[in-house]
């Protein structure tokens, strides 16, 4: 039996059930709250820390937290956007991330909340590190040059068995997400096309059917990330 509980988010007096994620009742009460490591069905992790808000006054990620009752949630406030563009662009400076030459543009939720925080030349110095693209799979193409570590794909992207078929490979600054090749080869179409899908940037890409979209039609091309939680 769900308990309904209620909170306050901005100013507004929200409801929402008990035990519900803090980001699922935001959106369930048209208040977006931007992430790039979150999806919908998929176990939260709190990898990319953009959702990140203040409860209470404390700083919590929006995606791990359960909403409880009386809450009081800061989020779309100057000092957590201010924070939300600082990760957006240490992410764009620590990969290679060359928009223009890239097939998710326009569908890249990196690219999009950049901007929506308005970013426009990193203020941190580009590290251009040097890594490779990983062609050795059947079906899918793992560009590690676009990968921001979001762990989406590690956690969604399973075969039969339940055997995760990406994974962390090293740590630190090497850290990387990897393709298990056998399990890789495997992956059917319908899997490949999720993987493709779910991952927020251009790292992982299908081996046929690349630019199927013009620019001028692409998600993000005809209305803001969040737009469709919230109207601008």
């Amino acid at each position: 039996m769900s308990t309904i509980v209620r909170f306050i988010i901005d100013g507004e007096e929200c409801m929402a059930e008990s035990g519900q994620y803090l980001i699922d009742a935001a959106t369930a009460n048209n208040k977006y709250i931007p992430t790039l490591c979150n999806y919908k069905g998929v176990k939260p992790k709190g990898s990319c820390r953009i959702c990140t808000v203040k409860v209470n006054g404390r700083f919590m990620t929006s995606c791990t937290t359960p909403i409880g009752d009386g809450m009081v949630i800061e989020n779309n406030t100057p000092e957590l956007n201010a924070i939300r563009k600082s990760i957006i662009e240490l992410l764009f400076v620590e990969g290679n991330h060359f928009c223009p030459s890239c097939e998710k543009s326009g569908n890249c939720e990196l690219q999009a909340l950049a901007y929506r925080f308005q970013m426009m030349v990193p203020r941190f110095p580009y590290q251009f590190p040097v890594r490779e693209m990983d062609a050795s799979t059947l079906k899918i193409i793992k560009d590690q040059n676009r990968c921001i570590l979001c762990k989406r794909c590690i956690r969604a992207i399973k075969d039969e068995e339940g055997r995760s078929i990406f994974a962390i490979q090293k740590r630190g600054h090497k850290a990387a997400v990897v393709i298990d090749k056998q399990l890789g080869d495997r992956m059917s179409d319908e899997l490949a096309r999720k993987a493709v899908e779910i991952c927020p940037v251009g790292s992982i890409l299908s081996r046929e059917g690349s630019y199927t979209m013009p620019i001028g039609t692409r998600k993000y091309d005809l209305e803001p990330i969040g737009s469709d939680i919230e109207k601008f």
